[in-house]
């Protein structure tokens, strides 16, 4: 195992997934700096911590100089494809994705890249289903842009992390403690520690796959 510690940046700290993962750095010894990516400013402080508002993510390229000299960025940010048109949802899927991903190759061509995107995700492009076709889109694009460096996740059923405040809608139900432990027996499911842990272990070590189902991040938490 490579014990080296590792500076992060990290997209979509308000929201669910993003938080629980920023938690997960924060606490976690293998992780030296984080800098948050936010659109607007947050009220969490750590010593680890730091931030850069960027009000539009397709405007990175303005903002290099903060960015240099980190390891991995670990993009958590999106929002769902409801009440979305497919060319508002490409927008916040796709072309943000990509402008940020760009520019953090530019001034680290070594970063290591986790994106978060989802379980049933359409690598081919060509399904009926909008959301998935735009994700496996994107997860395409950053296999092609970062290479060996390039990892996209997809969770399914998500546990909170102890201290979440970014939790809404339906996920509120779903993780509630209650209701996951039963739904996680009829879905593939896995924490959302899991999911930073999993990050915290490729971008050290790598991993054998470049897409990561609910069971390799499992593994891969574990191994880290």
């Amino acid at each position: 195992m490579n014990l080296k510690g590792i500076r992060v940046i990290i997209t979509g700290a308000t929201g669910m997934v993003g938080e629980g993962v920023l938690l997960e750095c924060l606490q976690n010894e293998y992780v030296e700096k984080v800098l948050l990516l936010n659109r607007r400013h947050s009220d969490l402080t750590h010593e680890k911590l730091s931030e850069l508002i960027v009000p539009d993510f397709s405007q990175l390229a303005r903002f290099k100089d903060p960015l240099v000299g980190y390891d991995a960025c670990f993009y958590c940010a999106g929002k769902s494809s409801n009440g979305m048109s497919e060319k508002d949802y490409t927008a916040v899927t796709y072309d943000n994705t990509i402008a940020v991903s760009t520019v953090l190759k530019d001034v680290n061509p070594g970063l290591v890249f986790c994106f978060i995107s989802g379980r049933h995700t359409d690598a081919t492009e060509k399904g009926k289903t909008m959301w998935a076709r735009i994700k496996g889109k994107t997860e395409n694009a950053i296999i092609r842009l970062f290479g060996s460096n390039g990892y996209n996740f997809r969770p399914a059923l998500m546990k909170t992390s102890p201290g979440q405040k970014n939790v809404y809608g339906y996920n509120k139900l779903t993780t509630s403690r209650w209701l996951y432990p039963l739904l996680s027996i009829f879905f593939p499911s896995c924490s959302i520690e899991d999911i930073g842990k999993a990050m915290i272990s490729v971008s050290l070590n790598g991993y054998s796959k470049h897409t990561l189902e609910v069971d390799d991040i499992k593994s891969a938490a574990k191994n880290f």
